[in-house]
């Protein structure tokens, strides 16, 4: 094939490529291997901060001028805003060409909300008028789930994350569909809306190796490295079967199988820009119908026999929807995101509070 990989699975499946980064010039470049979307939270607009840290420490001195008044996490989160706005701006052609079932940029809500629904909806809310094709994300924690329900009948469309489980991708499901059949039943249209739910493969990998330290078991650590693509699978063949009009995301890459292994479905797949790159390099040739494999036996039935948190993100009942908050996968990635947000205030102190010793 004389395309790159990413672009010919994206011109020969329904699977579509969302760009996990709002960096213009990376994104600019995955639009080219046929991206049709992107990604904007706190780690990933400090990381791209720090990339043109020239231009955008001069963005964070002109607002604190213009808004003496502004503490630097409004500032911060200020940034972040306008970083996603340029991103979706390169978006745009894709948004109309799909009619806003893509060509969304995905921002973050901010985790320090996570267990309160009301300001979850209110920023989304918010967030969705930054631009046309917003697409907002809000945690599948237990408290947050109301929040699916409200802002999809708001006419948000929502990205569900920190979600690692069948159980909280049906879930989210569920209550963004009682959002749309409210919207339906007052006339409201639902035309442009394209709600995903992402199951973050990598960090369920990551949880299951984890867990599989913590308790003791041993078990082929290759065996593990499926644990992500297990749990998308059966999800996927879930929203199927019943016919949701949201869409499985994978996100938080750890190994090419995160791409490879779940192609062919109506779903997205959001790769860093590093893993696009690899992936493009990799020689790869791809099974375009791979998300419809059933896992094999050998790989399954260990993990399901051995390891009780694996389980529970693979079962479709497997997690209560009280217990998302303080499942471990969910704490993990809360802590990370709730640090990202501190690191990118300090990043913002640096210019608007310089260090006299430096």
């Amino acid at each position: 094939m004389s395309d790159p990989l990413l672009k010919y699975v994206a011109e020969n499946t329904q699977t579509v490529l969302w760009n996990d980064s709002a960096d213009p010039k990376e994104l600019a470049n995955a639009i080219s291997w046929g991206a049709v979307g992107a990604t904007c939270n706190p780690i990933i607009a400090l990381t791209a901060l720090k990339a043109d840290k020239e231009y955008w420490t001069k963005r964070i001195k002109e607002f604190n001028k213009e808004n003496p008044t502004a503490t630097d996490d409004q500032i911060g989160w200020a940034m972040v805003e306008e970083l996603s706005k340029n991103a979706a701006k390169l978006l745009e052609p894709a948004f109309e060409k799909y009619n806003g079932r893509n060509g969304r940029l995905s921002i973050q809500t901010d985790p320090r909300n996570f267990r309160n629904p009301k300001l979850l909806a209110n920023q989304a809310i918010e967030f969705s008028k930054l631009a046309k094709n917003m697409i907002v994300k809000i945690p599948v924690t237990s408290e947050a789930l109301t929040a699916f329900e409200e802002v999809t009948y708001q006419g948000v469309s929502i990205n569900a994350t920190v979600s690692f489980s069948v159980a909280q991708t049906i879930a989210v499901a569920e209550a963004v569909e009682r959002g749309l059949k409210r919207r339906e039943a007052e006339g409201l249209d639902i035309s442009q809306m394209g709600p995903v739910c992402t199951i973050m493969v990598g960090r369920v990998d990551d949880w299951v190796k984890v867990s599989a330290e913590k308790s003791g078991v041993s078990i082929d650590p290759g065996v593990m490295e499926w644990a992500g693509v297990a749990v998308f699978r059966n999800a996927h063949k879930i929203y199927t079967e019943r016919g949701y009009r949201t869409r499985l995301l994978s996100a938080a890459f750890r190994n090419h199988m995160h791409w490879s292994g779940i192609i062919g479905g109506d779903a997205v797949i959001s790769p860093p820009y590093a893993w696009q790159v690899r992936i493009n390099n990799s020689g790869i040739t791809p099974n375009l119908n791979s998300v419809n494999e059933p896992v094999e036996a050998r790989i399954l039935e260990p993990m399901l026999e051995k390891l009780p948190e694996f389980r529970k993100m693979y079962e479709p009942t497997g997690l209560k929807p009280e217990e998302f908050t303080n499942f471990g996968a969910t704490l993990r990635t809360l802590r990370g995101f709730l640090q990202s947000v501190n690191d990118l205030e300090s990043f913002v102190r640096d210019v608007t509070v310089p260090n006299p010793d430096k």
